[in-house]
């Protein structure tokens, strides 16, 4: 199977492309991609998967999350035959869709880590850390990765002791300042556009530091919470955690909102910054275009993206 080039579902041979879209709660997991000897959300979905299929099937995903970030909205894509997806029914008249939705769902159960956050019983009912939302057939050119148009996250910060709640206290950051929205505000707009990110992130060989930050904002929900939205085209490795993690020293005074501005063309990483902590950050979704140009969209990304 070639990762490079998107299949085309056909019943004639090759392989059929499967969108499996996926929630998950970070916290069990040392992140999305595989890594040997620990617990990966990854790991989990491709184990069900070579149980299901009884071979290896590899899950490609839209964003890599790292450990402890979770998912509402995260998508996947695998290949398998026509005869494999056409037996999920088992003669059933049953859609094959759904059939892969329960059995995958209840192979990822089995694989799960054996902790109490991944794998908890109410009432006789499981609740699993990882839940496949849906399933359905790609349309032609589908790649999860680089067809994807933009994938928007949150992160949310609790910054007052009234706010603090410790049954959220898993996905909500406690800040121990006060936030001003409209520092962070000023800050974070001149942060918007096509940008060098070399400063916010990790940067790994070979691969462009260069992104598109549509979305950079802070707003506050009914109950106070400040809530960050963060949406791009796509992420380089650790950049919403420093992006997030920068943003704060601006809106607890620390810096001046200029501050970022100048960290952003300075492309260098400060030693004033840390990443933002993990577990407030969520994948919420990611778009993508219209199904005819799904194949053109993920040939210009994998052209950018890998071109350096």
């Amino acid at each position: 199977m070639n990762e490079q080039i998107p299949a085309i579902p056909a019943v004639d041979g090759g392989y059929l492309r499967i969108r499996v879209d996926l929630a998950y709660d970070g916290g069990p997991f040392s992140g999305w991609a595989v890594q040997p000897g620990l617990p990966t959300v990854q790991g989990t979905v491709q184990a069900g998967l070579e149980m299901l299929f009884r071979r290896p099937v590899r899950a490609t995903v839209a964003g890599r999350t790292d450990a402890g970030v979770h998912a509402r909205g995260q998508v996947t894509h695998i290949d398998i035959t026509y005869p494999e997806w056409s037996g999920l029914s088992r003669g059933r008249s049953i859609d094959p869709a759904l059939a892969l939705k329960r059995r995958l769902q209840a192979t990822i159960n089995r694989h799960l880590p054996e902790s109490a956050e991944a794998r908890t019983v109410y009432a006789g009912n499981p609740a699993s850390a990882v839940v496949v939302r849906d399933v359905s057939l790609a349309p032609p050119g589908f790649d999860a990765r680089f067809s994807a148009l933009w994938r928007r996250y949150s992160y949310r910060i609790a910054d007052r002791s009234e706010l603090q709640d410790p049954l959220n206290r898993a996905v909500v950051m406690w800040h121990s300042e006060h936030l001003d929205e409209r520092l962070l505000h000023e800050g974070a707009t001149a942060m918007l556009g096509l940008q060098d990110f070399r400063a916010f992130c990790k940067p790994r060989a070979g691969a462009t530091t260069i992104r598109e930050l549509q979305r950079f904002e802070f707003e506050r929900d009914a109950d106070g919470i400040l809530v960050a939205t963060v949406q791009a085209d796509a992420f380089c490795h650790n950049m919403v955690r420093a992006l997030i993690g920068s943003a704060l020293r601006v809106g607890s005074g620390e810096e001046s909102p200029a501050w970022l501005g100048e960290r952003l063309h300075a492309r260098r990483k400060d030693p004033k910054s840390v990443l933002a902590p993990a577990h407030p950050l969520v994948l919420e979704e990611v778009r993508y275009p219209d199904d005819a140009a799904m194949a053109e969209r993920a040939e210009l990304t994998r052209a950018r993206r890998e071109g350096g």
